[in-house]
């Protein structure tokens, strides 16, 4: 009997391809090996090793406690089995408060961490970061909306560019990470049509959380959609376990249900 092949590597340029042809991106949040064949046998596209482990792993109330030591530990733990996935490592909070930390810090998680490519949060003022990183062979993706890492500034966890002037920031936030280098953006907590209407402005894919159908793909925290996050479970979520006999399962059902359109639905939009 003939071997299975693995399937290529997911890279930018797959995900390029997609969006083109509109097949959307599944993504999933990862911080460990065991997860890591998990997903990939289900045929997840990418992972993100968020510094959402702060919270769902570690205990804290927020993001903000999370080191570069913990990003590299879990990037590492990721990487060392995944074979097909695109892995997206977040960098954690004050990690990239001017271009040279940024670059050091992002060189780190390419180089120890076995990054495919970086995400930080912010709009307009992080171009400059998002320039020095790609100018020195770092993919960027961008995130934007509803930033973990600004909480406190923010006020607590609220849907972003609800008025005009919110989204108006927001649309000009997407276009000057694009012009700065970003080749990929999460946007999180924006109203549905905002997020087409970002989608549809912008050339590289969109991935959304809590940003309604239009994104070209979709990210859930792993412990969110698998019902095991104590606490409020934002009106984003779906618990796909539930109706699952299996943890491989639910991810199956999840990767299916973004693929066909059923996730995200109309009650998990703002």
């Amino acid at each position: 009997m003939a071997e299975q092949q693995t399937p290529p590597p997911v890279t930018l340029g797959t995900l390029q391809q997609m969006k083109a042809r509109g097949e959307k991106i599944t993504c999933l949040t990862c911080y460990d090996a065991s997860f890591t064949r998990v997903l990939e046998a289900a045929g997840i596209d990418m992972f993100i090793v968020g510094d959402s482990l702060g919270m769902v792993l570690k205990g804290h109330e927020t993001t903000v406690p999370v080191t570069m030591a913990d990003m590299l530990y879990h990037a590492a733990n990721v990487a060392r089995v995944g074979r097909h996935a695109l892995r997206v490592v977040d960098m954690p909070y004050m990690s990239y408060a001017n271009p040279e930390q940024a670059l050091g810090n992002a060189a780190r998680l390419v180089a120890e961490g076995g990054a495919d490519m970086v995400k930080l949060e912010g709009g307009q003022d992080k171009a400059d970061i998002v320039r020095h990183l790609v100018s020195h062979d770092i993919p960027v993706c961008g995130h934007i909306g509803l930033l973990p890492q600004s909480i406190e500034e923010l006020g607590g966890y609220h849907v972003q560019g609800r008025d005009e002037a919110g989204a108006r920031t927001l649309l000009a936030d997407a276009q000057a990470l694009e012009a700065a280098g970003a080749t990929l953006l999460v946007m999180e907590c924006i109203p549905a049509e905002l997020a087409a209407l970002i989608t549809a402005s912008v050339g590289m894919p969109t991935i959304g959380i809590g940003a309604g159908p239009d994104c070209d793909g979709q990210v859930l925290v792993l412990y969110d959609m698998l019902g095991i996050t104590p606490g409020k479970v934002p009106k984003f979520v779906r618990n796909f376990l539930q109706g699952a006999d299996s943890v491989p399962a639910a991810i199956r059902a999840y990767v299916d249900a973004v693929r066909d359109g059923s996730f995200p639905a109309p009650e998990h939009c703002f």
